[in-house]
């Protein structure tokens, strides 16, 4: 649904309301970069040019999907959480990352004595056996089999959505 975008926003302030827009996703039409146009008081061409601009400045990395996974029958993820040696885990990170049913993959800091974990992934499958398997693999593809590490499976989702980095351009 079309905004009123205020009429005495300078360019500056409606750039801001397109890089609030953007993180809620494309409009699903034909022409979403006019729609966007449409929202933000800007034209098309300004909405191509600024997202150009922010992808050469490295602001957007890309542009992608959030896809609802359960709906395309993916019933099960989890979180593994590995104890890796600090001199190893950018390596191992990288590796991981590379992997196609790995859809995250973080470094985090340890916090000892309870939790001595400083790398995270997360894996999804159709059920938790798929989800082992790959975990199977995984640990046999990149030499973790003697690797502490925990398995978090996922109870209920509560929320799934893309980052939001734009404050309230009202505040």
């Amino acid at each position: 649904m079309p905004l009123a975008v205020n009429p005495s926003l300078n360019h500056a302030q409606k750039l801001l309301i397109l890089r609030r827009r953007l993180e809620t996703g494309l409009p699903l039409c034909p022409r979403p970069y006019r729609a966007l146009a449409v929202e933000c008081g800007l034209t098309e061409q300004q909405v191509l040019e600024a997202t150009s601009e922010w992808q050469a400045n490295g602001l957007i990395k890309r542009m992608g999907l959030v896809v609802r996974h359960r709906t395309l029958g993916y019933r099960a993820n989890a979180m593994v959480v590995w104890d890796i040696p600090d001199e190893k885990v950018a390596a191992v990170g990288h590796a991981l990352a590379e992997e196609p049913f790995v859809t995250l993959c973080y470094q985090r800091p340890r916090q000892r004595p309870d939790w001595p974990y400083n790398l995270f992934c997360m894996i999804h499958g159709t059920d938790r056996e798929q989800v082992r398997e790959q975990l199977r693999q995984l640990r046999e593809r990149h030499g973790l089999e003697n690797t502490d590490h925990d398995v978090l499976f996922s109870r209920k989702a509560y929320r799934q959505c893309g980052g939001r980095y734009v404050g309230d351009a009202n505040a």
